[in-house]
């Protein structure tokens, strides 16, 4: 049997390939129908926990135990919203916020966008390189330069799974967001949290960021939990539902989609909440309270804990976390890239092609820094993330604010609000992140 690679970009990664692929049964019961619009905010989800994330709920979690916990809940509920949003437009409209820009703003202004929505996803992917390759440092005991090499080859998973449907792309994000879950639940069990402190530490406290450090970490964990390419992806991959057009249908996508949104990212809402309750616990409770990077974190759960499986489950779930994100990346590769730029190339060397690129920083953050280099790259790629989030943030509340556009589905004041508001907030808070970065305050 002769193989041969694709030519063409193919299922489950591409777009257009699977738009409206996945049947939904009109008259079934409720749970029936919500199993089957269950699946795309599992993908988006992953976004919210990649190792970008685990960086700063560390550090959270070590310098100032349980009190930075509301910031996490905070940035995880203004994030459903936001991507309420995102899948609003693209079952309303059959389009994505990608295609969507192409159709509405001036060639200059499309490619301006693609470019800074390209520039995301090279960070996240950038993130996802330092996660895998320390995790393979820490379960094979091999340098964190062949961990890096390692990571490259996760682009003949991506060629293995060409021509699959969409269900089967789901039910592996679904497998490894499990994997994560139940590490964190072990975890969790053997570190043992004080779990009064824990709940008092989920209530907003200006207090708790009324200086300037807890309030510099505080924005960091906002500028890692909102993913600027998970608009463009999550308003794509929506439409692999096969929804009528008539209203009740539309309506009831969208109610479906929306309750598969929330629960998603309440996941990875109490996965990003796992992580910085068990630095709290491991760490900041014993006195480690200057655990910045996640290797040290790794090397000091074993004895802390008094078991070295702590550890070992530390690091599986770190590698769940950097691959799962390998999956999405592409898949948003291919929305931003098809909808920009109406251009389709095989999913391998979109993969391909954004991992070398992604490849190049870590290498030489690695070569120059040495292990030192995890943590520094981890923080620059949060920093890119922020600076390109409010170019996606201002068409996507444009545009579900626009009715010759979403018709009867257009937001409604409060959701105006209450959106015009999250973009100040987070477009502030991520200028000033930027800011305390290279002014090295």
């Amino acid at each position: 049997m002769e193989f041969r690679l694709p030519t063409t970009a193919t299922a489950p990664f591409c777009p257009s390939e699977v738009q409206g692929s996945i049947e939904v049964s009109p008259g079934a019961p409720f749970w029936k129908k919500f199993w089957q619009f269950a699946g795309p905010g599992l993908l988006v989800s992953i976004g919210y926990m990649d190792p970008g994330n685990w960086a700063t709920d560390i550090e959270a979690g070590s310098r100032y135990g349980y009190s930075l916990l509301f910031v996490v809940v905070l940035s995880s509920l203004a994030a459903i919203v936001l991507q309420c949003l995102s899948m609003r437009l693209g079952i309303v409209t059959q389009r994505d916020l990608a295609a969507l820009s192409r159709e509405r703003y001036s060639r200059p202004v499309a490619l301006g966008q693609w470019l800074l929505a390209e520039l995301s996803i090279i960070a996240c992917d950038l993130a996802e390189v330092l996660g895998g390759a320390l995790a393979f440092h820490l379960l094979l005991g091999c340098s964190l330069m062949v961990g890096v090499v390692l990571t490259a080859f996760d682009t003949l998973i991506v060629l293995g799974l060409k021509g699959k449907n969409f269900r089967s792309l789901e039910a592996i994000m679904a497998g490894l967001i499990a994997t994560i879950g139940l590490g964190y639940v072990i975890q969790l069990a053997l570190v043992k949290p004080h779990w009064a402190s824990v709940f008092a530490g989920a209530v907003p406290s200006w207090h708790a960021i009324s200086s300037a450090e807890p309030l510099y970490l505080a924005i960091r964990i906002l500028g890692a939990t909102v993913m600027p390419h998970n608009l463009y992806l999550h308003s794509s991959i929506v439409q692999t539902r096969a929804v009528k057009r008539d209203r009740k249908s539309l309506a009831q996508a969208i109610g479906l989609s929306r309750l598969d949104t929330i629960v998603s990212l309440l996941l990875a809402l109490l996965i990003n909440a796992a992580i910085l309750i068990l630095a709290a616990a491991a760490f900041h409770a014993n006195g480690h309270t200057e655990v910045t990077d996640i290797e040290e974190a790794y090397r000091l759960l074993a004895p802390i804990v008094g078991t070295g499986a702590a550890a070992v489950l530390f690091a599986i779930t770190l590698l769940a976390s950097g691959q799962s994100s390998t999956f999405t990346g592409t898949v948003a590769g291919q929305v931003i890239m098809e909808g920009f730029l109406q251009m389709k190339i095989p999913c391998y060397q979109r993969r391909l092609i954004t991992r070398v690129l992604a490849l190049i920083p870590a290498f030489a953050g690695v070569a120059l820094l040495g292990n030192g280099a995890v943590s520094k790259l981890l923080v620059a790629s949060q920093v890119v993330l922020s600076l390109q989030l409010p170019f996606a943030l201002w068409p996507l509340i444009r545009m579900t604010n626009d009715r010759a556009l979403m018709g009867e589905f257009v937001n409604r004041l409060h959701t105006r609000l209450i959106a015009w508001f999250l973009f100040v907030a987070i477009s502030a808070a991520n200028l000033w992140l930027v800011w305390q970065t290279f002014s090295g305050n």
